[in-house]
């Protein structure tokens, strides 16, 4: 589980076994190999008779399985199904999809719809250019709000205090060497896309990289999600990339969100 992660297992409704099994899950997130039982068990917390146990049970229901070349342990097929199940009956990525094909139509370049989970974002549509690596058109792929176009333009939809606790809470660490860390640099970049009404990041999370992020409100005028079309430096300047694509997210974000 992430580190922001909470649970109150003191309530007699929760149920510890559910969550040991999601903790063994969660150990893959930043797996970038098959797991062993002593790996899995060092990065959930827990005893590797527990873990043995609770991998034996999510392997008999497809949730683990052995990796084809028996090096260890990886998630099993079955794990597809309940992200399928999120994305279909998730009303802000139905309303999204039409409107999100539209602006890929439109400006030829990458466009993504990400969700606001805590500190971070959750990319739930991938809508890839040219080019685009395999990794980066995963669905579930993960950002952090502080650095990032959308989380800036989420953040900028906040209240100062909200934006000075994600700032404190999150993990800071540099992704390029340009990527602001500093609490004062990111404050005023939400205070640029507060005035802008989108928010612009330039390789912040990619060396080469620029992105627009526009945030998605819910029916209470609250950030919930985030528009990001990106492209590269070599072929855009950032006045010319805003001045071209920031009118069409906007408009997007808006035929997106609650009204």
């Amino acid at each position: 589980m992430r580190a922001n992660d909470t649970a109150n297992s003191s309530d007699p409704l929760f149920v510890q076994s559910i969550e040991r099994a999601i903790r063994v899950l969660s150990s893959f997130h930043q797996a970038d190999k098959p797991l062993t039982l002593a790996e899995i068990a060092q990065a959930c917390g827990l005893g590797k008779s527990a873990v043995q146990r609770v991998v034996f049970t999510l392997r008999e229901l497809g949730y683990i399985e052995r990796d084809p070349a028996d090096r260890g342990y990886v998630p099993g097929l079955r794990v597809l199904d309940h992200a399928l199940d999120h994305l279909r009956l998730n009303p802000l990525v139905e309303r999204a999809s039409p409107v999100l094909l539209e602006l890929r139509r439109n400006v030829r370049e990458r466009v993504d719809l990400s969700l606001l989970d805590d500190l971070r974002l959750v990319y739930a549509s991938r809508l890839q250019s040219k080019r685009e690596t395999f990794y980066a058109t995963l669905v579930g792929h993960s950002v952090p709000v502080f650095c990032t176009s959308g989380g800036r333009a989420i953040m900028a939809a906040m209240g100062d205090d909200e934006v000075d606790d994600i700032i404190e809470r999150s993990d800071r660490r540099p992704y390029t060497p340009k990527t602001d860390v500093t609490p004062q640099a990111i404050r005023a970049a939400v205070d640029e896309a507060r005035g802008n009404g989108y928010a612009l990041a330039i390789e912040q999370i990619q060396a080469g990289e620029i992105a627009i992020g526009v945030a998605i409100l819910n029916s209470d005028g609250r950030p919930q999600a985030a528009i990001h079309v990106a492209g590269s430096l070599a072929e855009w300047s950032p006045d010319t990339f805003s001045a071209r694509f920031a009118p069409l997210a906007m408009e997007a974000a808006r035929a997106i969100g609650w009204r």
